[in-house]
Parts: C-alpha cells; structure tokens; sequence
C-alpha cells in the first residue's frame, strides 16, 4: 500500500484513525503524530505522559489537540502509541488496560522487543491481541516536542514483531498508521531483531557514550574538547540520545548486548595486541576489513 491509496482512503472514508493518542509526546511521539496529520490519517490526536509541561508545549505546537490521562487515552482513542522508555511500558499499559476500548489498537516504539512483549503480556493479559510491538529505525540526539518532525519516518524502517494472538484488523492498522507516515514496514521475530539491533543500533550508542564519558572526565577534559574535530564530532553525536531511555534500552536487551560486547572486546583485544607488538601486518587488516566494510555499506 502506499501513500496515494492511503490517501484516498481517507477522502472516500475519513481518516484512518479517527481518534490517535501518544504516550510521551517527545521526538518519536511526536513526529508520529506529526507524520500522520500531514498525510490526512489522524482526526483528533490525544496527548498523554508523565511531563505536563512536554504536554503544554506539544500543545502549543499543534502535535496534539488535547493532553488526557492515560485513563482517558485508552477510553477514546483508536490507535495508541507508547513512545515512552521500555522502563515505563508496563506500568502504562497496566493502568490503561481497564479502561481500553474493545476496538482499540496498541502499538509501540520501543528499541527492545523480546521483554517489551513479555511486559505487554503480564500487563494486558487476555487483551494482548491489542498490542502489535514495533520499533521505527530512527532518532535523532534531539528529544522532547520540539524535536518532532512529520518527515522523520519516510523512508525509514518500521520492523513490527506480530505476535500469535494479533487478529488481522489490529495488525492492518499498525502497518497502515506507518505507512502513512511514508515507512516501509517489515516484520521480524522479536528474539531476532534483539539480536541484529544490539548489534547496529544498541552498542553503538553504548560505545559512543562509554567513549564521550571517558574524555569528559580525564583531567584534561577542556583541552581535549576544544581541539576535537570531525572525527569526534561525528562518533559522538549519538552520545547526546536520552540517557534515561537509553539505560532501559541496554537493561532490556541485557543478554544481547553483552554478547556483543564480547565479540568487541575481542576486537579491541586483537587491535591492542597488534599494537603492543608493533604488528604493522595484522593492524593493517583490521583497518583494511573495517575500510572495505563501510565504504560497500550503501545506506546513506
């Protein structure tokens, strides 16, 4: 489906969620609901958190039409996003479950799926087959309202992990509320994208951050920082992410990413040996495969 047949869907039949409410009206929460209002899909946005501040401020921004309780988002809306960090989920869904419409649709945003959908079970109980988990690949070191933006998603990638009791109307909503956001949607089991994303999104961003923490603490710091360049300012732009949403996100994929970190610290091992030993051959190796690697990496 793309977004010319979503469009004409919502002429010929109004928007595809009449009613959409976002838990945590930051940058993903925000530009989902962002997404959806420039492409016609989203009649009245319900605005939800923990920060009534955030709420005001999305507010005023025009991302949402009315901050409600949670109580009241799972009453009325449709479609609910939980943009908040895996930390919180659970006990969002466990207040919202009484209150939640027989029709409505969860989803969420999370970087984590293997534990989020084990909170989502012990939370909703038999009303899982609400819940589609999901994760869009994309962020940016912004956060908060002002951070939104309805092009964030286009052509990006949406993974959904379904799970067995999802019936087909739930699933068919949560893919077509992404592709309305202009994603492109995948599906994956949810123990497999742990795995690759600890890899590709998760340890990056601990390495960034362990690497900034270490600089921004030697006795030296402001030396070091004012003669940074490119190269720095490029491995840490990821370091600025939310720190609270990125320590649920490393304690949620807690086996994957000591995995990984394994596999470096092996790879550290071997570059540090190769130094220490003045190893010109094997360093020029692990340079070379590193070189050739990114460079055939066509994503940009």
């Amino acid at each position: 489906m793309n977004d010319a047949s979503l469009s004409s869907d919502q002429g010929a039949a109004g928007p595809l969620i009449p009613v959409l409410a976002i838990v945590g009206v930051g940058l993903i929460g925000g530009s989902f609901a962002a997404a959806l209002r420039k492409a016609g899909q989203a009649g009245r946005v319900l605005g939800a958190g923990r920060n009534p501040q955030s709420l005001a401020r999305a507010l005023e921004l025009g991302l949402i039409d009315e901050a409600v309780s949670l109580d009241e988002a799972a009453a009325r809306a449709d479609l609910i996003l939980l943009a908040t960090p895996v930390g919180g989920l659970a006990d969002a869904l466990s207040r919202m479950r009484p209150h939640l419409r027989a029709g409505a649709v969860l989803t969420d945003a999370g970087s984590t799926k293997a534990e989020v959908v084990e909170a989502a079970r012990a939370a909703l109980g038999e009303r899982i087959g609400q819940f589609v988990p999901g994760h869009p690949i994309a962020g940016a070191e912004r956060t908060g309202p002002e951070a939104a933006d309805a092009d964030l998603y286009r052509k990006r990638t949406v993974i959904l992990t379904p799970l067995a009791e999802n019936g087909a109307a739930a699933l068919d909503m949560a893919r077509r509320a992404w592709l309305a956001c202009g994603a492109e949607v995948i599906d994956m089991d949810a123990d497999a994208h742990d795995r690759v994303l600890a890899s590709v999104s998760h340890l990056p961003h601990l390495l960034s951050a362990a690497y900034m923490e270490q600089v921004a603490t030697a006795a030296d710091a402001a030396t070091r920082l004012d003669l940074a360049g490119s190269g720095f300012r490029d491995f840490t732009r990821i370091a600025a992410g939310s720190p609270e949403m990125w320590r649920d996100i490393f304690l949620s994929n807690r086996d994957a990413m000591l995995a990984e970190l394994a596999d470096v610290r092996a790879a550290l091992d071997r570059a540090e040996r190769a130094i220490a030993e003045g190893d010109g051959a094997a360093l020029l190796r692990l340079l070379d495969t590193a070189a050739q690697a990114r460079r055939n990496w066509r994503k940009e």
